[in-house]
């Protein structure tokens, strides 16, 4: 009976101050130094001892277990008790297709809240700061910035903005233009006269962005989904999917590491300079630390799928997986599945704008735009990289490639023939 009191009361102490560090808004300063706050390090002993305690007694191990499900139970009614209201992160990597897949939400209306990539400020901050970006401090930094703008706080993100925001209001948040949210009464404020805005709204005229306003604005829908490419690792996030303040849902959004590298060598070609050389000069020697960039990027994105195919406790329900070609070959339907998993209506809005933006011609089809005949976009990649280059992404990404149902192209002759479809059919969920 004493252990079952003793684990008792250090359990509650240690829920107790896991939520105080929650709600702790860190220093930008802090965000740049990855060691564990005060709090963290006693709510962890405190855990650890609790375990310890706990398999000595099995009957303690049931009353620790007990406890868990309780604040589990806790955890759902609480977010039930927020009116229904989900809070969505679309994860992906750069080429695909997220901005296209982002819109799905973007496009929602009055009900949604959507933000574009704010973690871009955090990544350029630390990479300033530090000459790289480290994933032992990105990590924590990106989780908590995510936090707090699904809690309708931007206070943090104002700490990673360049220029600091004067009273809260900044000419300089990255890509504006794509959160319809932010470029509608009353977030649009009057346009100030010889201010630049590098993102400005685009249907109509803004002044500088009041994130004081924009934070009202989120508080008042019933929905907010945020977008973003720079998250490595699913596990991070794990806080997250575990606050009771949040309903959240997890959206992998994949493609074929042929066609992302493909991709990558049209839109960023100054910094795939190397893999250019490789297409058009067999001789050259593969460099080593770009191969080990390929792989450590679809390591990543396997080993973050893997955690969420298995469904653990913190994700169940939570995490769906998309693959790009199948977005790109039934647009329509796979909107509607990733609205009923999450669980809000999917309405005659975004429906139109998928049927809009999915027949679209060579004219409108940039390269950055959302606007792509899709079902060419699928297949364009096979006629547009050296087979060689093929093959390093084969054994490179191969067990990625397996995970999720992309088939090896043999030959040159295979990578070529339409008739040969390099997609396995496959259901994720």
């Amino acid at each position: 009976m004493r252990i079952k009191y003793t684990i008792s009361i250090i359990f509650i102490v240690a829920l107790v101050i896991i939520e105080k560090e929650n709600n702790i808004i860190s220093k930008v300063s802090d965000k740049l130094s990855p060691r564990l706050t005060p709090l963290l390090m006693l709510s962890a002993s405190l855990l650890s001892a609790a375990q310890h305690n706990v398999s000595t007694d099995s009957s303690a191990h049931q009353h620790l277990s007990s406890l868990q499900n309780s604040t589990q139970s806790i955890q759902l009614s609480a977010a039930s008790a927020a009116g229904g209201r989900k809070h969505i992160l679309l994860l992906a990597t750069t080429r695909t297709g997220s901005s296209f897949v982002g819109e799905f939400f973007n496009q929602q209306g009055s009900s949604m809240f959507y933000l574009f990539e704010p973690l871009w400020h955090v990544e350029r901050m630390l990479t300033v700061e530090s000459g790289g970006t480290n994933a032992s401090v990105a990590g924590p930094a990106y989780r908590d910035v995510l936090r707090q703008l699904l809690l309708c706080d931007f206070s943090l993100l104002e700490s990673f903005i360049e220029p600091p925001p004067q009273d809260h209001v900044t000419p300089a948040l990255f890509r504006r233009e794509s959160s319809r949210s932010l470029c509608e009464d009353p977030v649009c404020t009057p346009l100030v006269r010889k201010v630049f805005e590098r993102y400005h709204c685009r249907e109509r005229r803004c002044g500088p962005l009041n994130l004081t306003l924009a934070a009202q604005s989120c508080a008042h829908k019933q929905h907010r989904a945020i977008k973003s490419v720079r998250v490595r690792q699913l596990e991070t996030l794990r806080p997250l999917a575990e606050d009771p303040r949040l309903d959240m849902t997890f959206i992998q959004l994949v493609r074929d590491p042929r066609a992302v590298l493909a991709s990558r060598m049209v839109a960023f070609s100054s910094k795939y300079d190397v893999w250019k050389r490789w297409a058009m000069d067999g001789d050259l020697p593969v460099d080593e630390d770009e191969v080990r960039k390929l792989k450590g990027n679809c390591d990543n994105i396997r080993m973050s799928a893997e955690i969420g195919l298995k469904q653990p406790p913190w994700l169940r329900g939570r995490y769906m997986l998309v693959r790009y070609e199948d977005i790109a070959r039934f647009p329509m339907r796979k909107a509607a599945e990733m609205y009923d998993f999450i669980g809000i209506p999917f309405t005659a809005k975004v429906e139109e704008w998928i049927l809009k933006n999915t027949q679209a011609s060579k004219e409108v089809s940039g390269v950055y735009s959302t606007q792509k005949n899709s079902l060419e976009q699928v297949e364009k990649w096979r006629f547009s990289i050296p087979f060689k280059l093929v093959q390093l992404v084969q054994k490179v990404c191969g067990p990625t490639m397996t995970l999720f149902g992309y088939k090896f192209a043999e030959n040159i002759d295979m990578l070529t023939d339409k008739s040969v479809s390099l997609i396995e059919e496959r259901t994720f969920l």
